[in-house]
């Protein structure tokens, strides 16, 4: 295996009038390809800011970040916006999704930007759909879908571009318990067949459907540790 993270001595620091807050107090961590990480934290842990980090939406203050073998650290806004289309696939809490759009028209988005042909992107969105259940629903616009179908047209969007890691803030956080277990259920499927997730959450439930948890508290990782028995099925939540 190959590490796709790596972080060295990450320290964030933030000002708020006179008052300097310290986010993330070096922070070593290195994830290899093909893991399965859940982030977790309660309020104003770091999780949030160091998945900010990861996912190219922020810099260090100091110390180095390696993302698919490049350094990442001082990195121009516009070399960040890059290597994030190119590297990382996102799925949020609230879906983020176009509603005007259709779901095809949702998921080729990322392709825009990438530079391919307009029947590329759709082949390409088509596919990613179908890989998360949805290949009936390319005309559909999100109003038109429950929650769970949004989150994965959401997810086939972060695929559609093949990431080097798919990086998931609070994926559940907006659905019920059922349609949680589904899309976890989705989340472990994608990992055998490869992907690398990185999950954000805050449900001790949710985190237990990945193979690794790192529990960060106070800007510092308090504990990062393999999980044994991750999370399969619904019969355990029954």
């Amino acid at each position: 295996m190959s590490r796709v993270i790596e972080t060295h001595e990450i320290n964030k620091t933030y000002k708020m009038g006179s008052e300097i807050i310290q986010a993330l107090k070096s922070v070593s961590i290195s994830v290899e390809r093909g893991e399965y990480v859940a982030f977790m934290g309660p309020s104003g842990s770091g999780k949030s800011t160091l998945m900010n980090i990861i996912g190219c939406l922020d810099s260090p203050t100091s110390g180095t970040y390696i993302l698919a073998g490049k350094d990442v650290s001082d990195m121009s806004e516009n070399e960040l916006a890059d290597i994030r289309n190119k590297e990382i696939g996102f799925v949020f809490q609230t879906f983020n999704l176009l509603p005007r759009a259709t779901c095809l028209e949702n998921v080729a988005l990322p392709l825009v930007y990438a530079g391919y042909s307009r029947a590329e992107r759709e082949e390409m969105a088509f596919k990613a759909l179908e890989n998360v259940g949805l290949g009936d629903r390319t005309k559909h616009r999100p109003n038109e879908l429950s929650g769970g179908q949004r989150q994965r047209v959401a997810i086939a969007r972060a695929l559609v571009n093949n990431p080097s890691i798919i990086l998931a803030d609070e994926p559940t956080g907006n659905l019920d318990s059922k349609t949680s277990y589904d899309i976890m259920e989705l989340f472990h499927e994608l990992h055998s067949k490869g992907n690398t997730i990185i999950m954000v959450t805050h449900e001790d439930d949710i985190a237990h459907y990945a193979h690794r948890i790192v529990r960060l508290r106070d800007g510092l990782v308090e504990s990062d540790k393999i999980n044994p028995n991750p999370t399969r099925g619904m019969a355990v939540h029954a």
